[in-house]
């Protein structure tokens, strides 16, 4: 339960109240808080840094925080339109390199709006839908984590377990719902819950905007492909249309997550369907008339690892090294 009852001194020792927080009521403030309304067009892009950093930085665009010990996130400002989007971190990346030296970027997690309420493939219920499904193909594709068992993703490999969500009639009550079925609490109160879900990181989760962490550390500036294909299978009305029902039949495969973290394109599920969706994705991007040398980086990424039943941890488990145990 997240509940805190009764009353508490504060410094002055007078007694303040501490409003209760029950189950219900926080169901209804997730709900509420889940997703705000508008019409997809805005990209927003964080990556994780393996640096040592104390206190929030300002940069160009974003912030660079502290995550964990260890590890930062720059996070990029809501941009209008995807290559604004990838333009703006690029030049974060840059400044960073001041604070933390080279800089090598990790995970990537992106953020597009919510949706519209109402149907349509731009509407915030099919969205979604979509994303979910999408997500562990996009998850197998950008598998990067080895282990020695041959596992592609150990970062994605803590989902396992996860269902693939079917299409829901209320989105708002299936994030509030599985927000408070994980463990940890982040003690008691509005702020706990804040905590608490600020903590999580689901592959897709609805913080107001659409947040999709499916892509582990990319070669060399692979996260500028993460974008484009998260962000144009998603935002274009065509295009979502296209992977809605290139992905529908996800739903009913048995563990998926499972499969994507640890076989990644060599399942042939997984791997038809990210055929189908990067070549969407590369249509759209020339429809669009996006810069040549991102379509040219998509295509080569296509090429190299996706037609090929591949993904970038097959290189390292070609090596055979840069190995991580998969969490238990």
């Amino acid at each position: 339960m997240l509940c805190s009852c009764g009353s508490r001194p504060d410094r002055t020792g007078a007694r303040r109240l501490v409003t209760p927080l029950d189950e219900r009521i926080a169901a209804l403030l997730l709900a509420e808080h889940a997703f705000a309304p508008a019409t997809p067009g805005f990209v927003g892009v964080t990556v994780e840094l393996p640096a040592a950093l104390t206190g929030r930085h300002q940069l160009r665009h974003g912030f660079l925080s502290p995550r964990s010990p260890g590890t930062a996130a720059l996070s990029g400002p809501p941009s209008p339109g995807l290559e604004a989007g990838i333009a703006r971190m690029a030049d974060d990346l840059d400044a960073a390199t001041s604070l933390v030296g080279e800089v090598t970027p990790g995970g990537v997690r992106v953020a597009l709006e919510a949706g519209l309420e109402g149907g349509g493939p731009l509407g915030l219920t099919r969205r979604w839908a979509l994303a979910a499904t999408l997500a562990p193909v996009l998850a197998a594709a950008f598998a990067n984590s080895p282990s020695p068992e041959g596992w592609r993703s150990t970062r994605q490999a803590r989902h396992r377990g996860l269902p693939v969500l079917r299409a829901v009639s209320d989105p708002r009550r299936a994030w509030a719902a599985y927000v408070l079925e994980q463990p940890g609490r982040g003690g008691p109160g509005l702020a706990g819950l804040a905590r608490h879900v600020d903590a999580l990181r689901p592959p897709v989760a609805a913080r107001g905007h659409l947040e999709i962490d499916v892509a582990d550390r990319q070669p060399r500036d692979g996260w500028r492909v993460v974008v484009a294909v998260t962000a144009v299978l998603l935002d274009d009305p065509r295009a979502a249309a296209a992977v809605e029902e290139i992905t529908a039949p996800l739903a009913a495969e048995p563990a998926l997550w499972e499969r994507a973290a640890r076989d990644a394109l060599s399942d042939p599920v997984l791997a038809a369907a990210a055929r189908a969706c990067f070549v969407e994705a590369y249509g759209t991007l020339a429809r669009h008339g996006a810069r040549r040398d991102l379509r040219d980086q998509v295509a080569e990424f296509t090429e190299r690892y996706v037609m090929r039943g591949r993904c970038p941890a097959d290189d390292v488990l070609d090596a055979g090294a840069g190995f991580r145990p998969v969490p238990r």
